[in-house]
């Protein structure tokens, strides 16, 4: 089995592609992610030594992120974004839908998230206040 020059790769590790191609930071991450099923391959569930091929779809999900993408070419660099962005294609349909959670996030604000730092000690207070006086099986 001899190196063979990128242009000649007919598959490539799921692994290796997954980090070349920037959905995560390190391979150890991409296995991480693989065996937790956060990944799947032409709708299956797959291991990291599994071998991707151009045409095959693969489905991320990175954090609240999904990304449903088509293969359209292999490397085992990592390179700057530009390029790994050209080695898949989103579909439509998933940039739809990650574009409509947004704009839903957007809408809805997550409790805590104005909230910076510490509490100040007047906070402090107020919470401790409020702690050591509920009562969570008081009757209203």
């Amino acid at each position: 089995m001899g190196n063979k020059a990128e242009t000649e790769l007919d598959s490539i590790r799921l692994d290796k592609w997954l980090w070349a191609a920037r959905f995560f930071k390190t391979r150890t991450l991409s296995q991480d992610n693989i065996e937790l099923g956060r990944v799947k391959v032409n709708k299956a569930r797959a291991k990291a030594s599994k071998e991707v091929r151009v045409g095959d779809e693969l489905e991320i999900f990175r954090g609240s992120e999904r990304f449903i993408v088509i293969v359209k070419a292999l490397s085992g660099k990592r390179g700057p974004a530009p390029v790994a962005a050209t080695l898949y294609e989103e579909t439509e349909e998933s940039k739809f839908k990650r574009e409509q959670i947004k704009e839903a996030a957007a809408l809805i604000p997550v409790p805590g998230a104005d909230h910076k730092g510490r509490p100040t000690k007047r906070e402090g207070r107020k919470l401790r206040e409020f702690q050591h006086n509920f009562n969570p099986t008081h009757d209203f």
